[in-house]
């Protein structure tokens, strides 16, 4: 860390605000070696915590640097380490909460951005969000506000991009534990003047975790990942050693080229299957169901489009 940046950094904790000319100088010391370094990191979410108010251009700054720090700086890039997971958790809830809607920005870009997030981000990420949505008060960085009242449209933005991202439970489709999340936002805000919207993202999102299909390979682990990478890099590697370790890794991977092929369901048998209702399911949609002793406006809304889509199986 440069010493104009820890100077600017140190004038901010004294007057509890940072100047348009600050946060550009901010971008040219943190980026001027092409990466954010840990001391840079720390600086910035200190910053963040004594600011008497966040402005657009300091929220898309500290969005930008803190998850350039989170992604980018181990290899392979994309991945979040656990290292970084338990730091990044530690910074946001030093307080117990997420103090600000910037840092539940950082949590939702990450999970948009990234390959793959440990399981400990993606519980706690999906806490804070559910906490922010019941309890928190006050406007959002892309417009609307939050409010403990209902649930409103920016709220529904912000689960939405929430349990259809990239770097979360269930790539682009929704798990069981976001599809409960949905239950429980639900049966807090029974009768509140919540944002049309809700319904049908309540509806979308338990319908696609119980019918909804997503590849079992969607996500790689940053261990194999990183494990592929070296391999790549290894110009000693031969192709009898990669076959072999391809094999281990997908032993059904190379059926063809050994005389024989491996029978798996195609694409869209796959999907046909998914849209299936099982047993398993129908007792935890039951248990959904029923957890708040009614059967509401939203859950009809639900039943109604699951027997719509299965044809009343």
């Amino acid at each position: 860390m440069t010493m104009h940046f820890s100077d600017i950094a140190r004038q901010a904790a004294a007057d509890g605000a940072i100047t348009p000319d600050e946060i550009l100088a901010l971008r040219r010391d943190g980026w001027g070696d092409g990466r954010i370094t840990p001391d840079e990191a720390d600086a910035i979410f200190a910053i963040n915590g004594v600011l008497a108010e966040r402005s657009p251009e300091w929220c898309d700054f500290f969005v930008e640097a803190i998850g350039e720090y989170v992604l980018n700086a181990w290899e392979p890039k994309g991945y979040v380490t656990d290292a970084q997971a338990a730091w990044l958790i530690g910074k946001i809830g030093a307080d117990g909460k997420v103090d600000s809607m910037v840092e539940l920005e950082v949590l939702l870009r990450l999970l948009e951005r990234a390959a793959n997030v440990p399981d400990s981000l993606k519980a706690y990420a999906l806490e804070q969000i559910e906490r922010a949505v019941m309890n928190g008060t006050g406007p959002t960085r892309d417009g609307g506000s939050l409010s403990d009242a209902c649930v409103s449209e920016a709220e529904c933005r912000a689960l939405r991009r929430a349990i259809f991202a990239v770097g979360g439970d269930r790539p682009a489709a929704v798990s069981r534990r976001e599809a409960e999340m949905l239950f429980r936002i639900k049966d807090a805000t029974l009768g509140a003047p919540n944002a049309p919207e809700w319904k049908r993202l309540f509806v979308q999102g338990v319908g696609n975790y119980l019918m909804g299909y997503a590849s079992p390979d969607a996500q790689l682990s940053r261990d194999r990942a990183a494990e592929l990478e070296a391999f790549m890099a290894d110009s000693s590697s031969s192709i009898g050693r990669f076959m072999a370790r391809m094999a281990r890794g997908a032993p059904n991977g190379f059926g063809m080229v050994f005389g024989h092929k491996a029978v798996a369901p195609g694409r869209e048998q796959q999907v046909a299957e998914a849209q299936d209702v099982t047993g398993e399911e129908c007792a935890w949609l039951d248990a959904q169901v029923h957890a708040n002793g009614e059967v509401d406006e939203y859950d009809r809304a639900l039943l109604a489009f699951i027997a719509e889509e299965t044809g009343g199986k």
